[in-house]
């Protein structure tokens, strides 16, 4: 990567490359070994100044700056997550109705149903086979790639579908993708002969067997593989700049990879340090961060005990002592403020696109439910700092109480007994297909995550 491009530019380039959390991953990893970083399985022991990475599973990722003071006395950590919600392909997903070839999905975290219809999606992921080979998958995201899509009704017939709520009137189980076609024998259908069944049958069942050709051919897998598949539909297109004065960013998958690219450029662009820094990017977060993957895991605590192990002498409490005396950004975005829908705001207690960094004190929902309240001391250490640095922040909530909420990887790390702090990007049509944000907030995030390494 250029280094004379901006960060937004750069920024701009993650998300056209990594659109799944593998491909995420597979980026991090890229932009921390042209750093220096490296595999942690490869190094037998770390000192002061060593850089390493840990994986797990391609999907969830942890970078270590080792620094001069022992471990013990914590690290400074940055924490994001690098899924976005999507549609993911079922297990048993190709079939064929009435001359439209489909496959079926199953979507993946909080979205608006209505909003992924009559879209142009691309399809990412990975088929693996029974031989050990992997089959990666990027379709529809070059000019010359098809597209895939799913239909909608023509206002003309859709009476009854616009009496539905929002939540109702798109079935989760008719996103289906459309992904061929066939033709239509020009014959009447009621002028055919009853005999004739079978015919219709394998005429109908041609176009399918059209795409498993192509599946096969071009790809190299068969039905029977899309079992030990991972497939993710998501917007088709790259990040594109919005409005005249290109002030601010419309793509997909800001929420959270806009926090994450931004905490992954702060620790690369760090030099020297006295403590230990992580940058944290894990899995799972839109579900509920479950899973092997997930912050909910013993991801980071394992990930810590290798590097505690590698630097001599592990013990337990060694262990332990790092994680409670350590502090924590949880890189994660915050709603912003939607003037054509104020009345969901708190207007004083909200974050702006153009207001820089949003710290955000508690999250969850209604009493405060599933939040992690960061400690004000913290928050002090924090605003002192960045005041000094000149670095633009504002503080907010997510929307006004009993409105709804949300919730982030903070107090899955807070249980550890570190300080931890909400702190991100402002997003407006946060889980949209297309997300905004403003290009100066990306600047200063990623302004305030290195001073934030650099200060504790």
């Amino acid at each position: 990567m250029e280094e004379n491009m901006s960060v937004v530019e750069n920024y701009k380039n993650f998300l056209k490359n990594g659109k799944t959390e593998r491909e995420c991953t597979s980026e991090i990893i890229r932009l921390a070994e042209e750093k220096g970083y490296k595999d942690i399985n490869k190094v037998e022991k770390l000192k002061a100044g060593d850089k390493v990475y840990i994986s797990k599973w391609n999907k969830s990722i942890a970078l270590f700056h080792i620094g001069s003071e022992p471990i013990e006395k914590g690290m400074n950590i940055l924490g994001a997550h690098i899924d976005s919600p999507r549609l993911d392909i079922k297990q048993n997903p190709l079939y064929e109705s009435d001359f439209i070839v489909y496959l079926n999905t199953h979507y993946y975290g909080g979205i608006k149903k209505y909003q992924w219809v009559t879209i142009p999606l691309a399809l990412h992921g990975v088929v693996c086979l029974k031989d050990g080979s992997t089959v990666n998958i990027n379709v529809g995201e070059n000019e010359d790639d098809p597209v895939f899509c799913i239909s909608d009704i023509l206002p003309h017939l859709a009476q009854k579908q616009m009496e539905g709520n929002a939540r109702e009137f798109i079935p989760g189980e008719i996103l289906d993708i459309i992904c061929g076609s066939g033709i239509v024998d020009s014959d009447d259908e009621n002028e055919k002969d009853e005999n004739s069944a079978d015919d219709k049958k394998k005429e109908k069942e041609s176009a399918k067997k059209n795409i498993l050709k192509i599946l096969k051919e071009k790809y190299g897998f068969e039905e029977k593989d899309f079992n030990s598949a991972e497939l993710e539909v998501v917007p088709a297109g790259a990040p594109r700049d919005l409005g005249f004065d290109r002030s601010l960013i419309l793509a997909y998958g800001q929420d959270d990879r806009s926090c994450a690219y931004t905490s992954v450029q702060a620790i690369l662009d760090t030099e020297k340090t006295d403590k230990t820094l992580c940058c944290l990017c894990v899995d799972k977060e839109e579900i509920g961060s479950v899973g092997a993957t997930g912050m909910a895991s013993h991801f980071m605590e394992n990930a810590v005990a290798e590097v505690v192990a590698r630097l001599g002498d592990y013990s337990d409490l060694t262990l332990r002592r790092c994680l409670n005396s350590s502090y924590m950004l949880s890189s994660d975005v915050n709603s912003a403020y939607d003037p054509m829908n104020a009345g969901l705001y708190d207007k004083k207690n909200s974050s702006f696109l153009g207001g820089g960094i949003v710290f955000n004190k508690y999250t969850g929902s209604r009493g405060k439910s599933g939040a992690s309240d960061a400690s004000p001391e913290f928050i002090a250490m924090l605003r002192n700092a960045l005041d000094k640095a000149g670095i633009k922040y504002q503080l907010a909530e997510l929307g006004k109480v009993d409105q709804g909420g949300g919730g982030t990887i903070a107090y899955l790390a807070a249980k550890y007994g570190m300080y931890v702090l909400d702190a991100g990007v402002a997003v407006l049509s946060m889980h949209a297909p297309w997300e905004i944000t403003s290009r100066f907030d990306i600047e200063e995030a990623y302004k305030a995550y290195k001073e934030f390494l650099r200060i504790i």
